[in-house]
């Protein structure tokens, strides 16, 4: 007997559980287009704003990438040109050398110092000065490059870190939708409250899906930046060196 009253309330309170996962499931679609529909006003615009963010990161990516693989191509083929008119002293070729690769971080460099160093000479005035203008010039390119090698990596890191919390404001706004319409429908069955819970959910997946590229990508490109700040310091470096020997040889003549 008291094995079939056990039974029974097992019975009962299995199909109590049942009803209240399966209350109204059926009501809510878990396809994109569904999903969409189901959103209130408040998520569907943190999803766009985080598509808006998604879409400017990406092109931030695209255009620094091209532009840094630009820069690489064109230094590569800049360096040995510029380093064979020095060394027969031919500083108006090196420059027309620089002016043919505009896109190469290290001819932008070089070419201020070498422009500046040639200035220098034809006003006649003393080696040092020459040299040390040559030296500023050098200091103030390598800086206007380096802020245009940087361009757009800030907001990447903006995006990167604020999109999660763009994310979460949608994913309350979900769970306020959810308790909501449990006091709406007077009932907690999963119905009631899938609807809130799955914008809270895909709110929080978008954000994370906008932030990791992001983050990824503006390390990546941070890397790389550094790297050609690495080249422009020894670029800068070594033309200082060539013309501390150019003055050394005018001066034995």
């Amino acid at each position: 007997m008291f094995v079939a009253n056990l039974a029974a309330m097992t019975v009962t309170h299995m199909s109590t559980v049942a009803t209240w996962v399966f209350q109204d499931q059926g009501a809510v679609g878990w396809d994109p287009i569904s999903l969409w529909h189901q959103m209130g006003f408040i998520a569907k615009a943190v999803v766009i704003i985080l598509f808006i963010m998604s879409g400017w990161s990406i092109g931030v990516m695209i255009d620094r990438a091209m532009a840094y693989s630009a820069a690489r191509k064109q230094s590569r083929a800049f360096a040995p040109a510029v380093a064979g008119a020095l060394r027969d002293g031919r500083i108006d070729e090196a420059i027309k050398v620089a002016e043919r690769n505009k896109k190469s971080h290290l001819a932008k460099v070089v070419t201020a110092g070498l422009m500046e160093f040639r200035a220098h000479q034809d006003s006649g005035e003393i080696p040092g000065e020459t040299i040390e203008a040559s030296k500023r010039a050098l200091e103030r390119t390598e800086a206007i490059v380096h802020a245009e090698l940087k361009r757009g990596l800030g907001g990447l890191a903006t995006i990167g870190s604020t999109a999660p919390f763009v994310g979460l404001f949608g994913t309350v706004m979900g769970i306020l939708n959810a308790f909501r319409e449990i006091a709406n429908q007077k009932q907690t069955g999963l119905g009631a409250v899938a609807g809130g819970i799955s914008e809270a959910l895909v709110t929080t997946a978008i954000g994370l899906f906008v932030a990791i590229p992001a983050v990824m990508m503006f390390n990546y490109l941070t890397g790389r930046v550094e790297a050609f700040d690495v080249e422009m310091d020894n670029s800068s470096s070594e033309l200082i060196d060539y013309f501390l020997k150019r003055r050394g040889a005018g001066a034995r003549r």
